[in-house]
């Protein structure tokens, strides 16, 4: 997987574990994941939380003929954090075969859950165009 040039690379995201059972990633709270007020933004919570997601149906295909996409994903921001790392850890709750649907908890540095977040990944065939 090359995360080269990115949403992944840009906010700094990085993949501690990955398995199709559950997939561990870290995020910086810095200028480029803060909202104006110096606080975590929502929108950065929730790309976290969709690549925890994408990532874990990716490790669960057949790389060579599937793909897997984002479908829908919602959040609910439970906790304000203005600095350190927030840390997603995801966990499938249902693996079909054309979709997957993930749990992902983002806490603190002190462990405070700051974000749930429930997303479904569509599972396709790869295009052969």
């Amino acid at each position: 997987m090359d995360i080269k040039g990115t949403i992944i690379e840009t906010l700094g995201i990085e993949t501690l574990e990955l398995s199709a059972h559950k997939v561990v990633c870290t995020m910086p709270v810095n200028e480029k994941t803060k909202q104006p007020f110096g606080l975590l933004h929502g929108g950065a919570s929730v790309v976290l939380a969709e690549t925890v997601a994408s990532i874990g149906a990716w490790a669960s295909i057949d790389q060579e003929n599937e793909v897997a996409m984002g479908m829908e994903i919602n959040a609910n921001h439970l906790r304000s954090v203005g600095q350190g790392i927030v840390t997603a850890v995801g966990t499938p709750l249902h693996k079909g075969r054309s979709s997957a649907v993930w749990d992902i908890k983002i806490t603190d540095e002190q462990d405070r859950l700051i974000c749930v977040s429930r997303c479904t990944v569509a599972i396709a065939k790869k295009r052969k165009d």
